[in-house]
């Protein structure tokens, strides 16, 4: 039980990090509606593919983005077409592991966790969740 437990933190933990992410994005950027939009920031050039906002370093991949704040945490994302944000269990590991103080736990416990916090969560497809909203 005490792996799940550690485990719900982390996916807790990753939420809180999306939205602040959010939040610093939108600071930093008054045009931007939604996190999504800085894919077509990039496509459009407006920003570069990589670079710094605000606080956070980001880099533009396929279909998401990697943050990765002042202390080195790491926050991957994808997002929908519908500009959803949404992440699987990997984004998940990755971050724990990208923590100052790394936490390494199993796809087994991440999924339980994740699905331990629907309605907070919705699991969009098999092993991808997005914040319900």
């Amino acid at each position: 039980m005490e792996r799940v437990g550690a485990a719900r933190d982390l996916v807790l933990g990753y939420v809180r990090a999306l939205k602040a992410i959010d939040e610093a994005m939108r600071a930093a950027i008054p045009s931007l509606e939604r996190l999504a939009d800085v894919l077509g920031l990039a496509r459009s050039r407006r920003i570069g593919p990589s670079g710094h906002i605000g606080t956070y370093s980001y880099t533009i991949h396929g279909a998401g983005c990697r943050f990765i704040s002042g202390n080195g945490t790491e926050v991957d994302v994808d997002f929908e077409a519908d500009g959803s944000e949404v992440f699987d269990l990997w984004r998940l590991r990755w971050y724990g592991l990208s923590l100052p103080d790394p936490l390494d736990v199993t796809d087994e416990d991440l999924r339980s966790a994740a699905r331990s916090l629907q309605p907070l969560l919705d699991e969009v497809r098999p092993g991808w969740f997005s914040v319900a909203s």
